[in-house]
């Protein structure tokens, strides 16, 4: 698996230490708020993971499945909720935990469908981004990394469901997916 990895482009400490920035801000833009950590499967579990360990206010978690690729590693512009939340919106600070905001389209109907739903607030915490890569305007308040445009896994980041337990985040080979 480790020899598919062209270069490690954010090592394991690295990201570790932008967690602990990034749960930081968090906690102190959050304090005495009802915050819910929302995780958008399949790719944000292990950030979402390591986030909330760091996060030091009280917090509920929940999670969402989203597509906009289908079996496609481009999106197809249209958004499918494959799971949605157990919790209530209503009234709620929601923080959308994502690991990589690429083309936008999935993060903007995820803001405007929870906002519908009257959420105090919904802001969007992501480990990478790839503003490159938009279709979409999103404002993205937390940023773990900005990166260049590449074919990232590792850290939750897969290609067809795989590598996502590699420990860092780095560039897959260009053979591995172009075969």
């Amino acid at each position: 698996m480790l020899q598919d990895i062209e270069r490690v482009l954010y090592s394991e400490q690295q990201i570790k230490d932008k967690i602990s920035e990034l749960a930081k801000r968090i906690s102190n833009d959050y304090e005495g708020k009802e915050l819910l950590v929302v995780g958008v499967l399949k790719g944000s579990v292990i950030f979402a993971a390591e986030l909330i360990k760091n996060i030091t206010i009280p917090c509920e978690i929940d999670f969402m499945a989203v597509s906009s690729y289908g079996n496609s590693s481009e999106t197809t512009g249209v958004v499918r909720i494959l799971k949605d939340l157990d919790h209530e919106a209503c009234g709620k600070d929601i923080l959308i935990v994502e690991d990589i905001v690429d083309s936008g389209v999935t993060l903007d109907y995820l803001l405007n469908y929870l906002r519908a739903r009257k959420a105090n607030s919904v802001e969007i915490v992501s480990l990478l981004t790839k503003p490159s890569r938009r279709k979409v305007d999103i404002d993205v308040k937390y940023v773990g990394f900005e990166s260049p445009d590449e074919f990232l896994v590792g850290y939750g980041l897969d290609y067809a469901e795989k590598y996502r337990n590699v420990p860092f985040v780095g560039v897959l080979k260009r053979e591995v997916y172009e075969k």
